[in-house]
């Protein structure tokens, strides 16, 4: 309790920092947002699949900056955080190198050189990795064996391999005469091998981006989750249409010590948002929107928790 009031003391006037972090080819690039004074627990915030950035915006038609607001709820409660640009993603663009040869465990390595860098500039032995959508993808992957992961908040995690979860999304997205062959390009890849274009999907399944769609559909969920043996944290919306709250049921079912958070009302993005899909998905374009209340406080009170 002596912990949560401080937080809101030290909370008054955080300071925002533009980070580079050393990498090749060229440096990565964050921003690091600590509240006043020394933070009671430090925080990377990995953003979710596609080109998004820090803020958890995209130029596929994301807009309401719900991962700044995040880290703005977090210092509030004393909580530094550390939200980044992927390689390849908006200032991150340079160290991107060849898309064809980004994996999921290159953002995970990058994850945990963030995890440490945060860690060092808050003075905490070590930091929290906070995951959205695939980003709680990448935190499971990084923080495997990680001494500088204090533990894991997953928050609109894919509970199952990528490939199942693609399937249900393209069952509602594609005609009927466009599954067939995206199926069937699935099953390919979760093989191991790349396929050529297929009409109508090639943003989805271009052949620079299928040695990343690979090493993803190689990524077992259940089972990073079911291996993890730190703190963590399950956090899902009651109206997430994109990826369903059943996800999260299932990484709580092979980790039993996880604490699962229900937001209710709330989609993909965490924000308020009604349950029918026209109207859950037109929050994406809404710049207005507000990270659902609920949200950071329960961030926070799990990060902040004694153990």
């Amino acid at each position: 309790m002596l912990n949560l009031l401080f937080a809101g003391a030290l909370a008054a006037n955080p300071t925002s920092t533009d980070v580079a972090l050393p990498s090749q080819p060229t440096p990565l690039h964050g921003t690091l947002l600590a509240p006043e004074g020394q933070p009671l627990a430090a925080a990377v915030i990995i953003p979710g699949s596609g080109p998004t950035d820090r803020d958890g915006n995209s130029p596929l038609g994301v807009r309401g900056g719900v991962l700044r607001q995040l880290a703005e709820g977090l210092a509030d409660r004393g909580v530094a955080t550390l939200r980044i640009d992927k390689r390849g993603i908006a200032q991150s663009a340079p160290a991107g190198f060849d898309e064809s040869k980004l994996s999921i465990d290159i953002y995970a390595a990058d994850a945990r050189a963030w995890a440490a860098e945060v860690a060092a500039r808050a003075g905490r032995p070590c930091a929290w990795l906070i995951g959205h959508s695939e980003g709680a993808l990448v935190a499971l992957v990084a923080a495997q064996d990680d001494d500088k992961v204090c533990g894991l908040v997953l928050l609109s995690p894919v509970g199952r391999k990528l490939g199942d979860e693609l399937r249900a999304q393209l069952s509602n997205a594609l005609p009927e005469t466009m599954k067939g062959p995206a199926f069937a390009a699935l099953s390919e890849m979760e093989a191991g091998n790349t396929v050529a274009n297929i009409p109508g999907l090639e943003s989805l399944f271009r052949p620079s981006v299928q040695p990343f769609l690979i090493s993803v559909l190689n990524k077992d969920p259940e089972a990073l989750a079911a291996a993890y043996d730190g703190a963590l944290m399950l956090g899902h919306g009651s109206h997430d249409v994109q990826v369903t709250p059943d996800n999260t049921d299932r990484l709580a079912a092979t980790q039993p010590r996880a604490t699962r958070v229900i937001f209710e009302g709330v989609n993909h993005l965490l924000v308020q948002a009604p349950a029918d899909r026209a109207g859950n998905l037109a929050t994406y374009a809404d710049p207005n929107v507000k990270l659902d209340a609920a949200v950071a406080p329960a961030v926070a009170d799990f990060i902040l928790a004694d153990r």
